[in-house]
């Protein structure tokens, strides 16, 4: 099941996807279940806006791809390498990101992104299934001059509009064999599969809760193939995870006067 977040007549509602059309839900699936309501509309009649706003936190996993560590000159982890988002740098499938003044080397990366559905502490391998909701792409975009300047990644991973999400959440999907790939201006950049993961997805998962307690609406993702590559003004990157579809974003520059 598909479910997606849109804006229709200037309200933000919540709906499932089925081929062009789009049922609206009473209320968000995360806390009220998935109700549908009698009201269907069509999909070009409504904006996809990011199918989740995180209350608490995105959680990004680095260098679990094997290519992708070798590429970029470091040594595979030994255990998952994390870090944070913030909320605020998340967006929706097909809205602008502007990149930062700062930084002259902005990078895409295509990634599954996971969605928890309930509060979660250590949860063993053989029960993350129980916790997800669903699945969504991701672009980790990442400014990879300051990254290699600064020891902590705040800044090359946070920053506004430095983490789309779209263009919805796959609730019936299984992650162990998924083609991920991406394209900057329709030519093919990278292109994986997360059974090629150092760390599986419910391993990261399990592993994740055991530092911090999951809540729902939180996001992890998993991880970027190798093929990455800066991106400039007015270029467009499209990332697919293969069960859920393509996240398509514009980057821009900021107009200097």
């Amino acid at each position: 099941m598909r479910i997606a977040r849109f804006v229709h007549r200037e309200d933000f509602h919540y709906g499932v996807v089925q081929d062009d059309t789009i049922t609206v839900l009473a209320n968000d699936p995360l806390y009220a279940g998935i109700v549908p309501t009698t009201e269907t509309l069509q999909l070009d009649d409504v904006r996809l806006v990011t199918p989740i706003l995180p209350r608490s936190k995105v959680v990004g996993v680095g260098r679990n791809w094997a290519d992708h560590a070798e590429e970029l000159g470091n040594e595979v982890p030994s255990s998952p390498l994390l870090f944070f988002k913030p909320n605020t740098a998340v967006v929706g499938p097909d809205e602008p990101v502007m990149l930062p003044d700062w930084t002259e080397e902005v990078s895409y990366e295509a990634e599954l992104a996971v969605v928890i559905g309930r509060i979660a502490k250590d949860v063993p391998v053989e029960r993350v299934d129980d916790i997800i909701f669903g699945y969504t792409v991701a672009n980790d975009l990442t400014a990879r001059d300051v990254q290699r300047a600064e020891d902590q990644w705040a800044r090359a991973k946070g920053f506004d509009g430095a983490c789309p999400l779209g263009p919805w959440i796959e609730t019936e999907l299984d992650p162990d064999n998924l083609r991920i790939r991406s394209w900057v201006d329709g030519d093919l950049r990278q292109d994986g599969n997360t059974e090629d993961m150092i760390f599986d997805v419910r391993s990261l998962v399990s592993y994740i809760s055991e530092s911090f307690t999951l809540l729902p609406g939180d996001v992890i993702l998993t991880g970027t193939p190798a093929g990455v590559g800066t991106v400039d003004d007015g270029q467009i990157v499209e990332c697919e995870v293969e069960g859920i579809g393509t996240l398509s974003t514009t980057v821009r520059r900021p107009t200097i006067s």
